[in-house]
């Protein structure tokens, strides 16, 4: 059986999820103008190849430790009505469903945490989801993370654990993705393709002979 592995800000969805929820909160007078700025620093980051994912991470993480959890699902219902559902691709919706009709397994795999992404997921209908996990303790978020962030080549060790995990492997493998970040998961499967890429992505792309599509 196929395995199609798709990233998912500005992949499967028409923008990023982590950097929306930082500016859901802002508008929402949740967060302040200073919180914003650090949201904008770390995404040029991000964009660059330069984040360092765990300072990020601090960043990105403390308003849910600064929340209880039935606050913060209220917030995370209005996020994806507000943020999401206007950012949503009938082409990757499309993509989705063609490698459904081929009984593929189907796995979301991101750096942007579960808390955000966990809703988009099922939303768009895909079972399995490797995000990045925040730590928990008596029902609430601590601010940390737990286990390996899922990022860069955090994306393929967190892969390999589910893989043995779930019994599956990479030998008829696919993974659709936008950036440059995740060259590491690209360069392990048998079908990598670069999805509206960045420059860096599409320029390796166009070097190696991988397919470049778009879903906007």
């Amino acid at each position: 059986m196929s395995l199609v592995i798709f990233d998912l800000d500005n992949t499967l969805i028409g923008g990023d999820s982590d950097y929306l929820w930082s500016q859901f909160l802002l508008e929402a007078g949740i967060v302040g103008p200073e919180h914003q700025h650090e949201n904008q620093r770390f995404y040029d980051e991000y964009v660059a190849g330069t984040l360092d994912i765990n300072e990020f991470l601090l960043f990105q993480l403390s308003p849910l430790a600064a929340h209880d959890m039935a606050t913060l699902l209220s917030w995370r219902k209005r996020f994806i009505k507000e943020k999401i559902a206007p950012i949503m691709l009938p082409s990757a919706e499309k993509l989705i469903k063609k490698h459904q009709k081929n009984n593929a397994t189907l796995l979301i795999i991101t750096a942007t945490n579960s808390f955000v992404t966990a809703p988009i997921a099922e939303r768009l209908g895909i079972p399995n989801l490797i995000a990045t996990e925040p730590e928990i303790s008596n029902g609430q978020y601590t601010g940390k993370v737990t286990g390996t962030p899922s990022f860069r080549e955090g994306k393929v060790e967190r892969l390999n654990v589910w893989l043995k995990e779930t019994g599956h492997n990479l030998d008829d493998s696919w993974f659709y993705s936008d950036s440059h970040n995740d060259l590491p998961l690209l360069e392990q499967v048998t079908h990598p393709a670069a999805v509206d890429p960045d420059e860096v992505l599409e320029k390796h792309a166009k070097n190696h002979g991988w397919p470049i599509i778009s879903l906007r």
